[in-house]
């Protein structure tokens, strides 16, 4: 695809030179996470995102052409096809433009101008539009024939041919568009007799608003309301305006009523008014509704990878013994042991919801912990998670006992993978080695589970879901890059992420591995069946080889430029094992005498040296609710610790230990304005809120981060973390406040800017 390098230059403003290299690399087989990572002097230090958006870029322009190739064949075999059209199709530079110009010569059903035409009508239709004055009925009454009735009959045919003129005249579409673009309304009303039934989207009942300014979470939620038969919506500007700015294109009389205007005149009145209601109009509404809902679906899907991005990245534990519980009421807490490598090596189940088994369940909890000399406590934070830690801190084992977001181990449980990796085990014992996985190393053990299960999105069943897959598997693939992977510890599931790898691969390389032990080299990679050397090139800097017998594969540093290190090593008089980790040395290494390997290659490489295989990751923190359990026992004006589990456009869910998140609104966010919760907070971020509104039929908390701050004096900041444990208090130790007079804000949101970026990506998708 570089022959489109200049059209992806100017469309997302890169330079050629840089979208040529990019372009080059994908056709030699590279990956997104390598180009990034180890071709940066070749891209000009192009990031991921660039890099995809190049890739993106590139694909339209070639679809555009492909469609515009079409087109001129198809137009060509017409025998249609004129100098002027040739050189407007060579010109048009978007979908909408080309589109437009081969509507008229469209392949179409039988229509009412086409029945016009064969009743042989277009004639008068062609006089009407000279708009020459003269006795109009007379010319019509010249038409009449046996399917031709009446004089009026005739006129009507002519609107109609007169009407497809006007909707098949690409500057009366043009011009039109950009009326929507800058005028349209969305609009929805109730249907009649659904009012009860429809109740989540009262707020819809009678919506008025610019499309423009529409952001993606309330055009997803009205899609859905009318997608369920709930809502009827309408997208347009005000009839009378749009009708106007057609008018202008064909200047009939002006005025605001028929009386007094020429016939023909009249008649071209009433035909564009024609073609607005009956075509122009519909299909500029389908168009537009198609537009919102990809501009809807991809803020959602951003949402969403973003959010995933963080979860994935979050805080690992690392290489602990754990004792995991998946809490239960009536079925009580499931409890396996793991070792430092996430092996399970015990499973029991303990019951402490009845009263008579409570001692059995402390005395087995206090066996696991000394016989497997267990480190640290996982307990799932779903279903008596919060009673579960509350019985295990009663223990007083000395050990720090974690709450850990179990969203989607259920599925896990029940998936391939894990009747794959423990198949004499029950459903309930994988879920709980789930959850203890997930403490140790959370990016290793959700890359096991569907991305759309994990429960960090927004409207994520209402998007379109190839797209949604296809950013999710992106994202996994960055994040999993990213950190790197231990080739003699990780998954068949994990190592498929890796770039270069899939899942054949991945499959090829643990059957290898557990063939010969472990992997003592990178270079053992060449001997995987089906691994070549341009695999061996995209994988080999993201796998990792602890205490191997090169030391430099245990680091980022890609085989292909060893011998760069090599010869800093040689020049500073120090063999490579010294090099790495000496800081005070490279710290003072002269970039520039190794250019010719290429300087930002070079300071990678440096950078690495000087933290080996470093995990960008957090250290791990950990946090303690207050002493409250459920929303019954929350009232307007606690203030809580609390964790950010969700983020959305148009607020923040933050998990107050209740089993029931609450909400922060944007605008409680913080002092200064945000049009987006992400400018402020992190998922799994620690936050005091204070409680608002509590609404316990609904299960709806209303929380603030703001009003647990002071009004910054100066440049205000992000929102505050705090110490858990320094604001973790019994809940009687709060003293409740009085609800705000008005405690429902208003949504505080920014004007999108134009619809452009979403028909954009609209005629990508939908431009055949």
């Amino acid at each position: 695809m570089i022959e489109f390098a200049s059209e992806v230059s100017s469309k997302i403003n890169i330079s050629k030179r840089q979208v040529e290299a990019v372009l080059e690399l994908f056709a030699e087989g590279a990956t997104i996470p390598f180009i990034a990572r180890y071709r940066k002097d070749k891209t000009g230090d192009l990031d991921e995102v660039q890099i995809q958006q190049i890739q993106e870029e590139a694909k339209f322009q070639k679809e555009f052409s492909e469609r515009r190739t079409f087109i001129i064949k198809s137009i060509s075999e017409q025998g249609k096809m004129t100098e002027e059209l040739a050189q407007k199709l060579g010109t048009a530079t978007s979908i909408n433009e080309l589109e437009d110009i081969y509507l008229p010569y469209k392949p179409k059903r039988r229509t009412k101008a086409q029945v016009a035409r064969e009743n042989g009508l277009e004639p008068l239709s062609d006089l009407i539009l000279l708009q020459q004055g003269g006795n109009l009925s007379e010319a019509a009454a010249k038409y009449l024939s046996e399917n031709v009735l009446t004089v009026e009959d005739a006129l009507q045919g002519a609107r109609d041919i007169i009407a497809e003129k006007v909707n098949e005249n690409a500057e009366v579409r043009a011009k039109l568009r950009r009326v929507f673009e800058s005028e349209g309304f969305l609009t929805s009303k109730v249907l009649s007799g659904k009012e009860v039934e429809a109740a989540k989207y009262k707020d819809y009942f009678d919506y008025k608003e610019l499309v423009v300014k529409v952001p993606g979470h309330r055009g997803l939620a009205v899609l859905r309301g009318f997608m369920e038969g709930f809502l009827r919506i309408g997208i347009e500007p005000e009839e009378a305006y749009a009708i106007e700015t057609v008018e202008e294109l064909y200047k009939p009389e002006a005025g605001h009523s028929y009386e007094g205007l020429s016939e023909s005149s009249v008649q071209v009145r009433k035909a564009i008014k024609e073609a607005y209601k009956r075509l122009l109009q519909p299909a500029l509404e389908s168009e537009f509704r198609m537009a919102l809902k990809l501009k809807s679906d991809e803020e959602a899907i951003n949402v969403f990878a973003e959010n995933l991005r963080q979860l994935l990245l979050s805080s690992p534990l690392g290489s602990k013994r754990l004792l995991a519980l998946d809490p239960g009421y009536r079925t009580g807490c499931k409890t396996v042991c793991l070792d430092e490598k996430g092996e399970l090596k015990e499973t029991t189940v303990i019951y402490i919801h009845e009263f008579n088994k409570l001692y059995d369940a402390e005395q087995n909890i206090r066996h696991l912990v000394s016989k497997h000399q267990t480190e640290v406590i996982a307990i799932g934070d779903g279903t008596a998670g919060r009673e579960t830690e509350k019985f295990i801190k009663s223990l007083n084992l000395d050990l720090p006992v974690f709450l850990v977001n179990e969203d989607g181990a259920s599925v896990y449980s029940a998936s391939e993978v894990a009747r794959e990796e423990f198949p004499d085990q029950d459903v309930t014992v994988r879920g709980a080695v789930s959850i203890g996985r997930r403490l140790m190393d959370p990016l290793a053990e959700l890359v096991k589970i569907d991305p759309k299960s994990i429960g960090v999105g927004q409207y994520q069943h209402d998007v379109n879901q190839t797209r949604l897959k296809e950013k999710l598997d992106a994202t996994v693939i960055s994040c999993v890059n990213a950190v790197g992977v231990n080739i003699n510890t990780a998954s068949k599931h994990l190592l498929s992420y890796v770039s270069g790898i899939g899942d054949t691969l991945a499959k090829n390389i643990v059957d290898y591995r557990n063939e010969i032990g472990r992997f003592s080299n990178r270079k053992q990679l060449m001997k995987v069946p089906r691994l070549g050397e341009k695999a061996f090139e995209q994988c080999a800097g993201f796998l990792r080889i602890p205490n191997g017998e090169n030391p430099l594969d245990a680091s980022a540093v890609h085989p292909e430029t060893y011998k760069v290190v090599e010869t800093i090593a040689g020049d500073l008089k120090l063999d490579v094992k010294s090099l790495i980790g000496n800081e005070t040395v490279l710290k003072n290494l002269d970039v520039k005498k190794y250019s010719e390997f290429g300087e930002l290659t070079v300071k990678d490489i440096i950078n690495e040296l000087k933290k080996p295989g470093l995990d960008p990751r957090q250290a791990i923190s950990n946090f303690e609710f207050a002493n409250i359990f459920s929303i019954e026992e929350v009232t307007v004006g606690m203030v809580l610790p609390g964790m950010v589990t969700n983020l959305t456009k148009f607020g923040a869910f933050v998990d107050i230990g209740v089993k029931q998140d609450g909400l922060v609104h944007v605008s409680e966010i913080a002092h200064r304005y945000i049009s987006d919760p992400a400018e402020a907070l992190k998922l799994g971020q620690q936050v005091q809120v204070k409680v608002t509104e509590v609404d316990v039929p609904r299960k709806r908390i209303a929380l603030s981060i703001k009003q647990t701050e002071e009004m910054p004096k100066q440049q205000p900041g992000n929102a505050k973390r705090v110490d858990a444990f320094k604001v973790s208090k019994p809940a009687s130790n709060y003293a409740p406040g009085k609800p705000s007079s008005n405690t429902k804000q208003a949504p505080v949101e920014k004007a999108s800017e134009t619809l452009e970026d979403a028909l954009a990506l609209l005629k990508r998708k939908f431009g055949k």
